[in-house]
Order: structure tokens, then C-alpha cells, then sequence
């Protein structure tokens, strides 16, 4: 194996195609090598613009402090104590948050002028006297806490290493997604996989809380929605639902780690769940019988009756007040159910609502085949093998102005399997092995779509055969971890230099207990 020996003071462009891989490169074959030793700034995951390792470091000890600067807003002292709660576990340290911008320890700054970062991004400097943050917003002071986490050893104090990072992300929207209608998860649960996920710098929480097989967000309008709707879940476990006190818990708890959550009512397909909690949802005025099986596309609100309206009125109403984010998803996908003229129609009139509660739209990429509203948000989910016409229809909307998600299926849904040995999972837009979700570029992907048009990308992780924690974290790991390079970082993919990169942060999910996948073309050590 080759390591590349830098010698302090070398500028490291880490997404380059770098010479700290084993000989066999691409070729590696599971048990041919082992993990290079990269330098810390080379670990960095995602890759940030620049990092320049320089002079000595700064050791952290037991007088080590955070500081907020003087007469710092509160929002700023909430990302110095967050950040002291994420590295005194680790490191053992007890790390006080204190007002003033001089002496030693770590240093959060807000520079409005800062150059090179935009709205997200930061500059972390280090040197033997301390730790300097600084950002235009609280959100990039945030995200340069993430890195230094990166920088110091996984367990006790470390020294950081001398030098500087400059950072900013590639695409605004870094999303994951959790279906927690197919199975339940508890909100603890899911701010567990919040915590796991904002180390990497997603920023968006995509919540799909309605399905065929369960409802799960309290609807005080409609309560038979979550106390019977709730009731179910494939299989025919018992499911369950969030009070709007354990939702609010977790948007500010999100909020609070700078990541937006869009929850996601799906219509006019996937309502089963609702045509079962109240008879007059159907257009035969009959009540479905719960769903607990896997199967897609045979429901449909009723398009012709006026009440169908108020019932969405109502229930997004409640969901915008719940949530402060832009963005209400309206799902929109696999609506086979619902004759296309009556579709259009009805997302006509979907779009609306949600305009009136002053959000705006994200459905799934079928809106293209109707009449997206101005400024909405197509989710795009396809794969290889969807239809050129489809695939055009996404294009065009996307040259209209409407912005883009990337989620294509065979690349970043992670219920799909890595392997056919995979346990838990789905494999029908094939195999996705964990080269496979990180080696393409969002920027390219659609024929016809320019990058300008790509407002980022998001991993969705259904649930119809995954009902436990450590399933959950095994079909997200590593896989999430190859979408936040993709969102954030601007360097040029090289699976070798990543697969190393990946490798180094197999120490530090193991200590956080993360049940993930060790991926064989990963030299994990």
C-alpha cells in the first residue's frame, strides 16, 4: 500500500484523486488491503473546498472552554452549548460555554462578511492557542462544530490539528427521508437518526406520515385518523401515532440542529389508512378495512365529492401550523387509483390548499404529468429503467422553473439491498451497493435538467420491511453518509479517495453504536 506523506502547509484537495489508496485502486477485492492512515484533515467527510494543514495544533484539555463571543444572541450560545453536549461525551472533557471572544479554547464567530462560505458554509481555524469558528449565520457555525467533531480523536482528548478549513455546500436541500407509516417509529427513534444524520450536514427531514397501512400524526379535526388509522402497520403489528406535542418535540429538536423538516400527507393514492378511519372519505360512503399488506396503487380519495377538500383543508391546515419550515409535501406518486383527468384535478385544488397555508408544494415527480403549481418542488424517484417520455416530463418542468429533488431509486432509496445476501429490504430497481449510491453526479443525472435546476438531494428509507432500530440504521449505513458527500461537497467524486475517507468513520459509528453496513469494497480496518 502507498500512503501519501504530506508535509505541513500543503494545500489538500480532498475530493482529487489522491494517492493515499492501496495500489489496487478501483480494483480492490475484499481482504486485499487495509485502511490508509490518512492525515486528519484528509478524513473529512463530506470533503469540504479546501483544508490547509499548518503549523502546530491545539491540544484540548481539561481548561478548555467554549466561547460565544461578546454580547453573543442567544442563538449563538445555543450552538456553543449543543456543541459542548457533542463533545464532552467523547472526549471526557467538561468543556463550559462563556461569554468573550478572547483567550484560548474554541471560538465561535459570526462574520456577516465572511468570504467564501455563503449562508451554510464556515472557516475553521486552529492553531496552539485555540479553535476559531466563524460563519455568516449560526447554521455555518453549526456545521463547523460538525467538522471539528471530526477533527478530534473518537474517545478522550486530542489534539487538533494546525491549519484552516474553508467550506460551503454544493446544494442548499441535503435531505433524508423516514416512512414512518409502513412500520412506526417512536419520535425518539427518529431523533436518534436526526443526531446520526446532521454529523454529516443533511439539513432536511422529509417525515412521510400516511400511508395505506397507517397514519401516525395526531389530526384534531379528524381523530379517527391516528386513534384507528394509527392502529395498524404491515404485518399487523399495532403502529401507533405521534401526539402534535411529540411532533412539535421533534421539529424544534430538528430546528435546533438546523434541519428543516417536511412532513408529507400523501394523496390522492396511499390514504387507505384515512378511507378506513372515516367512511365518507370513500366515494361509496362504505369504510375500508385496514391495509397490512405491501401493496401500491389501488386507493383513492374521492375526487368528485366536495368534502374530500375540506378534509385536506383541514388536515394541512393543521400540519403548516404544526410546522415551520417552507416546505408541505403532498406525495402525488403511484396514484394508478385515480383516472388522470380527476389527478389533475385534484392536485389543482391540493396545490392550493397548501398555498393557502402558506407553504410550498413538494410532491413526488407524476405532478410533471399534470399541472405543477408555481414554484412547486418536483421529488424525482426514478431509475434507469424509467420511460424517456417520463424522464422528459421531468426535464420540462424543470426548464419551466420548477426545482428538482433528486431521489433516483436505484441510487439513494436505501430500502433497496445492498446485495442479494441483504436481510431486510426491496430490490425492485435492483441492487444498490454502496459504490453505487455515492459514484454518479446530481448535477448531470437527468438529461436535460441543468444543475441551476437541482434544488439538492434526498435518501428515502421506506419501511414496509423494516420495523426495528438496528435494521433502520443498517440500510441507512454507509449509504446516507455517500448522499451527504453528494449534497454538500463540491470536489470531484474518486471512489478510491472516499471509500478511505468512509472507512475512517467506521471507528466513530462504532462507538456511537450504529448497526451499519461494512460494506466489503470498503477497507474498514
Amino acid at each position: 500500500m502507498r500512503v501519501l506523506r504530506r508535509t505541513l502547509g500543503t494545500l489538500l484537495v480532498l475530493g482529487a484523486a489522491v494517492s493515499c489508496t492501496a495500489a489496487h485502486g478501483d480494483d480492490a477485492k475484499p481482504g486485499d488491503e487495509r485502511p490508509a492512515v490518512l492525515a486528519p484533515f484528509e478524513r473529512l467527510l463530506p470533503a469540504p473546498v479546501s483544508a490547509r494543514a499548518q503549523g502546530p495544533g491545539y491540544a484540548f484539555g481539561a481548561g478548555t472552554v467554549i466561547r460565544t463571543g461578546l454580547g453573543a444572541d442567544e442563538e449563538v450560545r445555543q450552538v456553543g452549548e449543543l456543541l459542548a453536549e457533542q463533545l464532552r461525551g467523547p472526549s471526557g472533557l467538561p468543556l463550559p460555554v462563556v461569554d468573550g471572544a478572547e483567550g484560548d479554547g474554541v471560538r465561535l464567530r459570526i462574520d456577516e462578511e465572511a468570504e467564501g462560505v455563503g449562508e451554510e458554509g464556515y472557516r475553521l481555524e486552529s492553531g496552539p492557542t485555540g479553535i476559531t469558528l466563524t460563519a455568516r449565520t449560526p447554521a455555518g457555525l453549526f456545521h463547523a462544530g460538525q467538522t471539528l467533531r471530526q477533527l478530534l480523536p473518537v474517545t478522550g482528548p486530542g489534539t487538533v490539528p494546525g491549519g484552516t478549513v474553508t467550506d460551503a455546500p454544493r446544494f442548499a436541500y441535503r435531505g433524508a427521508m423516514v416512512d414512518v407509516a409502513r412500520h412506526f417509529f417512536s419520535v425518539e427513534q427518529v431523533k436518534r437518526y436526526v443526531d446520526q444524520l446532521v454529523q454529516y450536514k443533511v439539513n432536511t427531514l422529509h417525515l412521510h406520515l400516511t400511508d395505506d397501512q397507517g397514519w401516525r400524526l395526531a389530526i384534531d379535526a379528524w381523530p379517527r385518523l391516528a386513534e384507528y388509522g394509527g392502529g395498524s402497520e404491515v404485518g399487523g403489528g399495532a403502529g401507533g401515532y405521534w401526539t402534535k406535542d411529540e411532533y412539535r418535540s421533534l421539529v424544534a429538536y430538528a430546528g435546533e440542529r438546523y434541519v428543516d423538516v417536511v412532513p408529507e400527507i400523501d394523496m390522492p393514492g396511499h390514504v387507505n389508512a384515512a378511507q378506513a378511519s372515516y367512511a365518507e372519505l370513500n366515494c361509496d360512503g362504505r369504510a375500508r378495512e385496514r391495509y397490512t399488506g405491501i401493496k401500491v396503487g389501488f386507493s383513492s380519495l374521492c375526487v368528485a365529492k366536495e368534502r374530500t377538500y375540506e378534509f385536506i383543508d383541514e388536515v394541512l391546515g393543521e400540519v403548516a401550523e404544526l410546522t415551520p419550515g417552507r416546505y408541505l409535501h403532498i406525495g402525488g406518486d403511484e396514484a394508478q387509483a385515480t383516472p388522470a383527468a380527476d389527478y389533475a384535478a385534484f392536485m389543482d385544488r391540493a396545490q392550493q390548499v397548501v398555498g393557502r397555508h402558506g407553504k410550498t408544494v413538494v410532491a413526488w415527480h407524476q405532478l410533471a404529468a399534470a399541472r405543477p403549481a408555481k414554484d412547486a418542488v418536483l421529488q424525482y424517484w426514478g431509475h434507469d429503467r424509467t420511460p424517456a417520455a417520463e424522464k422528459a416530463a421531468v426535464a420540462a418542468a424543470a426548464k419551466a422553473g420548477h426545482r428538482l429533488i433528486l431521489s433516483p431509486a436505484d441510487r439513494l432509496y436505501l430500502d433497496m439491498k445492498y446485495d442479494v445476501t441483504t436481510g431486510p429490504g426491496l430490490a425492485w430497481a435492483g441492487y444498490v451497493p454502496v459504490r453505487r449510491a455515492y459514484d454518479w453526479d446530481p448535477g448531470a443525472y437527468l438529461p436535460g435538467v441543468a444543475e441551476p435546476a437541482v434544488l439538492g438531494v434526498e435518501a428515502p428509507l421506506w419501511t414496509e420491511t423494516i420495523g426495528t432500530r438496528p435494521d433502520l440504521e443498517y440500510m441507512a449505513f454507509p449509504r446516507v453518509l455517500g448522499l451527504a458527500e453528494l449534497g454538500w461537497s463540491r470536489a470531484p467524486r474518486n471512489w478510491a479517495n472516499y471509500r478511505q475517507r468512509l472507512s475512517a468513520q467506521g471507528q466513530r459509528l462504532d462507538a456511537q453504536d450504529v448497526n451499519y453496513h461494512r460494506a466489503p469494497d470498503v477497507p474498514w480496518g
